[in-house]
């Protein structure tokens, strides 16, 4: 991405500070050129060159920028010759030191208020990537992370921004004050001396091509480094999350050796991108005193034939100026490494910007009202790659307040048919209807304000029991039936089965559950989690094998707060145990994508063959 281009994405927000950061950079400029100025009469002084006695010339006579440029140069002259007639030469260099140490106060002061404005820009440029970065993670629908290794997006919201902070951000300054200050002093080189100038000019593209040449696999090496720090990412929190089998098989050796190769491969990688990088500035400083050395051999040539058009203070003048371009130009062309560096690791970030999300909000979404009649799986079929079918022409119905259970064998697509409901993947084929209307048609919000989901991983956040039961419900809202919010907790917490093991924790509902609920065990848990359902009272509901990784006591008390939850509510169920959907209104049995067969636990086992007679007897068979 050009870096142009960048600049109109991301600093329309901060057009102000922008202005005000560049105009004070030109007056930083202006008033640097001010202050070189004063050693053209010091230098006049010091050496005794007598034509410091100019006469006056009215400046409104000038016909020409350059005559007008003269006669200001003359009164110049005029007034310090008047000056040291009477006051002697000590007191006009006084004079000249003084103007010199004004005019660079006030470029300092300039130069820290450029800094001053150029701050929030930066800040903020980095605060609204981190935000667009990590609201479009939030809202990607789930299928993008079964495709995506979560080590990598990881990777892209800490490293790559890392690095879009470190290379492009901190380069912000440099590429609005140096292209000013160089532009500045170029045009002020062309007053001097239009022939010196021009000659310089002749040799800088020499100079920048050479400095090209340098960073220009620089981008593409960045991207390397960043996708193999990713895979570092990667390997940590596979690493993290299987620790117990890691240790169970004796991995330890052979993750560290992989870790540890991943990791010199990395290194090696980030040596060639780092010594390309530091190239830069003694490139840029060997090129810069080359042209110092053919300048002073030209412009010297100038000066002493008969015709210069300059004197040999003003030619120092010149120099001084001159060499004022090679530090801006030398920060300039690092910068323009860095971000390079940076837009590879930008790019890295806009594949999840730029990503398109398969499911999306309708233009104009139906209003949603209360649920009242049924849920329709209407000839529903789906597949994750558009090639392998996980549903074959499903057709199902809920009647409204109905308990139905999905059954079958791993991989039949039981919890591919609940996520479709709440839109957590989008139907190929067919369609899903509540009370007639496709789920489709609706906002995402609104239909997933009418459900309430329990998984078989009850995942909780590393905050207090209170905040984790009230994550699905708006706290600044009043609470229901008049209770406080508290209160409200406890209730949902009781008929969870789950008030009596937090009130045994040292702060009760304030205690703190841990990474994942890492301080509890598997039912209790899940006994968070139901209780956060029932305090979000949603009128759909749906358990995705809520009690197949407990134990029998657990299982236990998670049935029976499941058995609380789902009262006066229509529940899909997707059973693992078919112990607990014996009471089930309506079981259905799919198979390989299809249902296969339906009705209640006594007519279905009653089928003698039938699949779920089959998968009663497998689980009832002694192991």
């Amino acid at each position: 991405m050009p870096i142009l281009t960048l600049l109109r994405r991301f600093l329309p927000p901060y057009k102000g500070q922008v202005v005000l950061n560049i105009f004070f950079n030109l007056l930083a400029t202006v008033l640097s050129l001010f202050s070189f100025a004063a050693i053209i009469p010091v230098l006049r002084i010091l050496f005794g060159i007598s034509d410091l006695h100019a006469s006056y010339t009215p400046l409104a006579s000038a016909l020409t920028l350059q005559e007008w440029l003269d006669a200001l140069r003359g009164n110049l002259y005029f007034t310090l010759g008047q000056l040291i007639g009477t006051h002697g030469a000590a007191y006009v260099l006084f004079l000249l030191g003084l103007f010199l140490v004004l005019m660079t106060g006030l470029k300092c002061l300039s130069s820290w208020l450029a800094a001053f404005f150029m701050v929030p820009v930066r800040t903020g440029v980095l605060r609204d990537l981190r935000l667009m970065l990590y609201n479009k993670v939030v809202f990607l629908p789930v299928g993008f992370f079964t495709e995506e290794r979560k080590g990598d997006i990881m990777s892209r919201m800490t490293n790559d921004v890392g690095e879009v902070e470190a290379s492009i951000m901190s380069s912000l300054d440099i590429i609005f004050k140096d292209p000013v200050m160089i532009l500045v002093y170029l045009v002020t080189l062309f007053v001097i001396s239009w022939q010196l100038t021009l000659f310089v000019l002749v040799l800088l593209p020499v100079a920048g091509l050479l400095i090209g040449r340098v960073g220009r696999s620089l981008k593409r090496k960045s991207v390397l480094g960043q996708e193999q720090t990713a895979d570092l990412v990667t390997l940590i929190e596979e690493t993290l999350g299987g620790l117990r089998v890691v240790k169970a098989f004796n991995a330890e050796d052979k993750l560290m050796a992989r870790f540890a190769a991943m990791a010199d491969k990395a290194r090696a990688t980030f040596n060639r991108i780092n010594r390309r990088y530091y190239l830069a500035h003694p490139v840029s400083e060997f090129l810069g005193t080359v042209l110092i050395a053919v300048l002073l051999w030209y412009g010297g040539g100038l000066i002493l034939g008969d015709n210069s058009s300059i004197d040999a203070a003003t030619f120092i003048y010149y120099l001084v100026i001159f060499y004022s371009i090679i530090n801006p130009a030398k920060d300039l062309s690092k910068a323009s490494y860095g971000v390079r560096k940076g837009l590879a690791s930008l790019e890295r970030i806009d594949r999840i910007l730029n990503t398109p999300s398969s499911v999306s909000d309708p233009a104009e979404p139906l209003q949603m009202q209360p649920f009242a009649k049924d849920i329709v799986y209407r000839n529903v079929s789906f597949s994750y790659d558009g090639q392998h079918t996980v549903l074959d022409s499903v057709s199902l119905t809920i009647p409204k307040g109905a308990m139905v259970a999905i059954v079958g064998q791993s991989g039949s697509g039981k919890t591919t048919l609940a996520d479709l409901l709440p839109r957590f993947y989008d139907v190929t084929e067919g369609a899903v209807l509540i009370d007639g209307h496709d789920v489709r048609s609706f906002r995402m919000a609104d239909l997933r304000s009418l459900m309430g989901i329990v998984s078989q991983e009850a995942v909780l956040f590393n905050d207090s029991f209170f905040n984790n039961i009230t994550f699905g419900v708006d706290t600044s809202l009043p609470a229901p039936d008049g209770l406080t919010w508290r209160q409200a907790v406890e209730k949902a917490a009781r008929i969870a089965n789950a008030h009596d093991f937090i009130m045994q924790t040292p702060d009760g509902y304030d205690t703190l559950v841990g990474d994942r609920g890492s301080r509890l065990s598997g039912g209790q848990r899940q006994r968070i989690s139901i209780a956060r359902a029932i305090l979000k009272n949603p009128p759909l509901l749906i358990l995705d094998e809520a009690t197949s990784a407990l134990d029998t006591e657990s299982e236990k008390l998670v049935q029976e707060a499941l058995e609380n939850l789902m009262k006066d509510r229509t529940t899909l169920v997707v059973a693992h145990r078919l112990s607990t959907i014996r009471n089930a209104d309506l079981i259905c049995v799919l198979h390989e994508g299809r249902i296969v067969e339906t009705g209640t636990h006594d007519t279905l086992y009653a089928i003698s063959g039938g699949y779920y007679r089959r998968l009663i007897d497998l689980q009832n068979s002694p192991q």
